[in-house]
């Protein structure tokens, strides 16, 4: 049974007393009846240290860069339209693979050259994101992100961490002003 969550909210990916080992992290939003056409956007999952730094630039996976090097976390490919129903893009992290040296892996969604086509998220509606143990195919968490984003180009949705060897989720819901390039440069 799968449990909504409200912004702040942390939950252990512990279930029946068995660490959950395979996710897929699902993304999806919707484009509202105002917003305009041609919108892409991209899903991201970035792996920091317990600094919230990136070791390397390979740290980011994206539309660009589908394979995180240990193989742990794998983006499942671009979605250039956003059409149809439930996840837009995916992110598969396999925890037990996931590096010593990453402390936290933060999951957003932005949109390709915001900017220079003077979009952001004001005209996005039902955006979410939704973890799912890969091996039962069950809904564990969905966090609906019901926050206003007018003006914000990128959203951190949530954050998977670990704590006392154990990993947990973080509900973020995180506007940000910086375009993907610009974000990965405050983890640097």
């Amino acid at each position: 049974m799968s449990v909504n969550l409200q912004k702040g909210q942390r939950v252990s990916l512990v279930k029946d007393a068995n660490p959950v080992k395979n996710l897929v992290v699902g993304l999806g939003w919707d484009m509202n009846k105002l917003g305009k056409k041609n919108y892409d956007l991209d899903a991201f999952a970035i792996a920091l240290t317990n600094e919230d730094k990136m070791k390397s630039s390979k740290d980011l996976v994206y539309f660009g860069h589908l394979k995180h090097p240990s193989k742990s976390i794998i983006h499942t490919g671009d979605n250039l339209t956003g059409r149809g129903e439930g996840d837009d893009e995916q992110i598969n992290v396999n925890l037990g693979e996931i590096p010593e040296y990453v402390h936290k892996i933060v999951f957003g969604v932005s949109i390709y050259r915001a900017k220079k086509r003077n979009q952001d998220f004001g005209q996005m509606n039902n955006s979410f994101i939704r973890l799912v143990d890969s091996n039962s195919r069950q809904e564990l968490f969905k966090y609906n992100l019901q926050e206003d984003f007018s003006g914000k180009v990128t959203v951190l949705a949530g954050e998977i961490y670990r704590r006392n060897e154990e990993w947990k989720f973080n509900a973020l819901g995180i506007g940000q002003n910086e375009e993907l390039h610009e974000l990965t440069d405050i983890y640097r």
